[in-house]
Formats: C-alpha cells, structure tokens, sequence
C-alpha cells in the first residue's frame, strides 16, 4: 500500500497562487471546502474562548486542506464573538501560513468604504494574497445597534448599499473619476486589491454580484428556501469583468460531523435552538445538549426546528458526504463553506476532521 509523503501532502495543501478567487479541490470533493466560523460561544464558554477555538481551527483547517475560512461580522449577540471581522482575521492570518482568510462578511452599511478600504488594504499588505473581503448589506444585529453603530437617530436603509459598494471598490482601485468629490483621497495602504465577494440570503445581492462581475456568497445555512432561486438569478444576470470570465458561487451550509448519525444529531439541537431563539428576537449562548433535548417545544416551535434540521447536513461522516454531495450536484455551486457552530472546541475541531477525511483530504 503506498502512503502519501509530507511533500506530496504539502503540494495538494497549498493554496490556488494563480487565481485569487476559485480554490482547488481537494482529495475526493469535486468543489474545493472551506469554513465560515462564527465564534460560537456556549453557556459553559466565554468570548475569549469562542476565539481561541477560531483560531485552532484555522490552523486545523490549513493542515486538513480547506481553502478558505471566513469570519462573521455579528453585534450585540452573546452567543457570537466575531463582531470584529478585520481584528480577528489579522490574528488568524498570524496563526497560519498558506489558509485564504476573509470576511463573511463585513456588514457595509455599518462602517464608512474609506475605512473598509483601509482595513483590508493593511490585511493585503501584511498577508499578500492571502485576503477575501466580503460583502454584506444587512447590519448584522437589532435596530437600536445598528443605529448605535452608524452613530444616525435617522431611518435605517440598505438602499444606498450600491452606492457604498461602488465608493468601496473605488477606494481600494484608487479610481474615482476625476471630477468626484474623493478623487484625491487615497486609501492607505494602497496595492492589489483582495478579492470582493457579496454575500447575500435573498435576490438583491445576487442580482448585483452578477451585474458586477462579482464571485457571490449565498447563506444556505441561514436562507435555505431562497437557495436555488439566488444562484439562478445570480447566474443570469452575470456580466463577465475583469474579475471574473463566468459566474463563480459558493454557498454556507450547516455541518455536523460525528462517529454516529445519533451523536450528530445530540450535537446539532442546541444550534437549532439557538436559531428558533434568534428568529423569536431572544439571541443567547448556544444551550447545552441536554438544555435542547429537554426543551418543552410547542408544535409551532417543534416545526421550526425540523425544517431547519432538514436544510443542514449532519450524521457519520459517509451521511454527512453523501449530502454535501446531493447539495453540491443539486445547486452546482462552485465552492461549499461549512459551518459548524459548535461552541465546545474539541466537537467543533472533531467534526471538521470528520468531513476531512470523509473526503481524503488528509
């Protein structure tokens, strides 16, 4: 039986260094498999935890060969650390070597472009090639935060997020036309612009990611019933640019990994939990296993809760392939980013070296 060398390991770790927005993938995954992680933090755990599990698991992933790992940009939810999206990957970036690192997303309409621009320009400059910017349109928390984050008592609108969008791409392009009001502002650090991906749970991003160009990011995980529609609008209404010849999509999907199908599912309610809470406007640390198997659940909340199992994938390892597969085949994306928002540290880290060698990838 021949085994594999640790050069010949390390070549089919190694990052896409041609193309700095489609991955390769690895051992038996038809697309490449990357993480979005959102510092999950549990009843039992703290922020300061939730993070060093973050940052374990970039390094794990590097090694495990995922291509990428995305952080979330959330506020005034205590059961995600992730509020600061720039922070957390210029720690992550310091941890790994070769791990694409970005945002899922930066929340635009809560932060002025010139400072986006700023921040990943340092994150490119420090970590070239190594940076993904995405995008998002919604504010990530409640009203009174947002408002809070804007410092604004007026309406709060995501109508002028094209706007935003195309003073952003601006900025890190130094080309604003010659007669508008920033045309001599530069953004420092100035160099290659990282990749923009928008990130989306409905049409509109979809539909703008494709008029632009752009490589897009769906939320399965958080709006799995719009799924299928986005990816047909975004690939409809693509327009090659100078960034991308055809459309590339990537979409989040919820997996838990576990040695059996009912170890899994013990793992996955209390996420499910977590999500019935959010939609009731109750965020919270994420329940423990019992705390969710004990849950008195109405019928009402009961439904919830098997329609959003239905939209996740979880079980022994051969299942959990077997519907990344499906889904994959089913959406013909491009790339599939796992989350898996678990806040105990060695569930989480154990169920992505689950999907890993589901794959061969290590």
């Amino acid at each position: 039986m021949e085994t594999e060398t640790t050069a010949e390991r390390g070549d089919r770790a190694a990052p896409n260094q041609d193309d700095p927005i489609r991955g390769v993938a690895r051992g038996d995954s038809a697309v490449p498999l990357s993480v979005l992680d959102l510092s999950t933090v549990g009843v039992h755990t703290t922020p300061a935890d939730a993070l060093g599990t973050t940052t374990e698991l970039a390094r794990r992933a590097e090694q495990w060969g995922y291509h990428r790992l995305w952080v979330a940009e959330h506020h005034g939810m205590p059961g995600i650390a992730s509020s600061a999206p720039a922070v957390v990957i210029a720690h992550l970036a310091a941890h790994t070597s070769t791990l694409r690192l970005g945002s899922g997303g930066v929340m635009l309409p809560n932060h002025a472009p010139l400072v986006v621009a700023e921040q990943f320009g340092t994150l490119q400059a420090l970590h070239p090639g190594r940076i993904d910017l995405g995008i998002g349109r919604a504010p990530g928390t409640d009203q009174a935060t947002a408002r809070a984050l804007r410092r604004t008592s007026g309406p709060l609108s995501a109508d002028d997020f094209p706007q935003q969008l195309g003073e952003l791409i601006a900025f890190l392009g130094d080309d604003f036309p010659a007669d508008h009001p920033y045309a001599a502002i530069q953004s420092v650090p100035h160099g290659p612009t990282p990749p923009i991906w928008l990130l989306g749970s409905s049409g509109f991003s979809a539909q703008l990611a494709g008029a632009l160009g752009l490589p897009f990011a769906f939320a399965h995980h958080f709006s799995a019933q719009n799924t299928l529609p986005a990816l047909e609008l975004y690939r409809r209404t693509f327009r090659p640019s100078e960034v991308l010849s055809e459309p590339y999509a990537l979409i989040g999907v919820q997996v838990v990994a576990a040695d059996t199908d009912e170890e899994a599912l013990d793992i996955v309610r209390p996420i499910a939990l977590s999500m019935l809470r959010l939609r009731r406007g109750m965020p919270g640390k994420q329940p423990t296993r019992r705390e969710a198997r004990e849950y008195p659940y109405t019928e009402l909340e009961q439904s919830f809760v098997d329609s959003w199992l239905a939209d996740a994938v979880y079980g022994s390892p051969e299942v959990v392939r077997a519907g990344l597969d499906e889904l994959r085949e089913r959406t013909g994306v491009d790339e599939l980013m796992i989350t898996t928002n678990v806040a105990d540290r060695d569930t989480k880290l154990h169920s992505f070296e689950l999907v890993a060698k589901a794959y061969r990838m290590i």
